[in-house]
């Protein structure tokens, strides 16, 4: 009897439901000093007059990145500063993202039940605050095409005491472990356009980190930008869907472990033309343990 073989469907990478993966290169922006060897600052609002919103530059260098999928269980949070995981959020409809309120109500407690499970040591997790970001709308941020890390461990200390009212338990809290962690995922998927990549944190060196003050209208605070190096290992996680999601640790008090994970949004070639815009959110908590 003759086999009949099946016609193999690709679909061509300039249909606009193509989704790009594998290993690809890019060009990232990374942190670069101040000419006058001045302390690195940027403002979060408009900036006094006359003084530049930024006193830092942000060339854009070319970045070889591999893509982890399938390949997603070979990374953690104590080697790499990053965890992919799968089969989260399946119950969570798109329309809670629609309100500010609502994400707080409804998906705060499933952050904070996944990241009790998912990470361990973890006792208690306080969630203080999240980010909406949509590539096409004007009410929502874009994504940051930016090298960065999020929290200098000063910073994260800071976050500890600020969000920790009774500063004896505060105290207590700071003498044990503590971290940093943002849970991002899509809001819709897969993912095709403006994806997220981040770097190993075990080949990132403390000398690549850089603090910047972050000059709010009443405070300042510290974030981290990122100086570019060879050694650095970029990966991406390719057409993530909406029930994916990545835990990206910005700082840990245990300095014997990946402390931080480098991250950005790139702009991939392959995007197809006409290609959905990335609706994400990344909810960030301190978790203790």
């Amino acid at each position: 009897m003759a086999t009949i073989t099946q016609p193999v469907t690709t679909v061509s990478s300039a249909h606009p439901t193509f989704v790009p993966r594998g290993p690809v290169q890019v060009e990232l922006n990374f942190f670069e000093a101040p000419p006058d060897g001045s302390q690195p600052f940027q403002y979060a609002e408009e900036p006094p007059e006359g003084v530049p919103a930024a006193n830092y530059g942000q060339p854009a260098l070319p970045v070889s990145l591999t893509d982890i999928r399938g390949n997603e269980k070979d990374y953690d949070l104590d080697k790499d500063a990053f965890q992919a995981l799968q089969n989260v959020f399946s119950t969570v409809p798109y329309e809670t993202f629609l309100s500010d309120e609502e994400v707080k109500r409804t998906f705060y407690p499933e952050v904070e039940k996944l990241l009790l499970d998912q990470v361990d040591g973890a006792h208690r997790v306080i969630i203080f605050d999240h980010v909406i970001r949509m590539e096409k709308e004007n009410t929502h941020r874009k994504p940051l095409h930016t090298a960065h890390a999020d929290q200098t461990a000063r910073a994260a200390a800071a976050r500890v005491r600020l969000y920790v009212p009774d500063q004896v338990e505060a105290q207590e809290l700071l003498r044990g472990r503590y971290r940093i962690i943002n849970v991002w995922k899509p809001l819709k998927g897969p993912v095709q356009s403006s994806p997220l990549a981040f770097a190993s944190g075990s080949s990132v060196a403390p000398e690549d980190l850089i603090p910047i003050e972050f000059r709010l209208p009443h405070r300042t605070g510290e974030i981290v930008g990122v100086k570019f190096s060879a050694s650095h290992k970029w990966m991406y996680w390719s057409g993530m869907e909406a029930n994916e999601c990545l835990l990206l640790k910005c700082n840990d008090s245990n300095e014997m472990v990946a402390m931080q994970v480098p991250h950005s949004a790139f702009n991939d070639p392959r995007s197809p033309p006409g290609a959905k815009g990335r609706e994400s959110i990344e909810v960030r908590a301190l978790v203790f343990g």
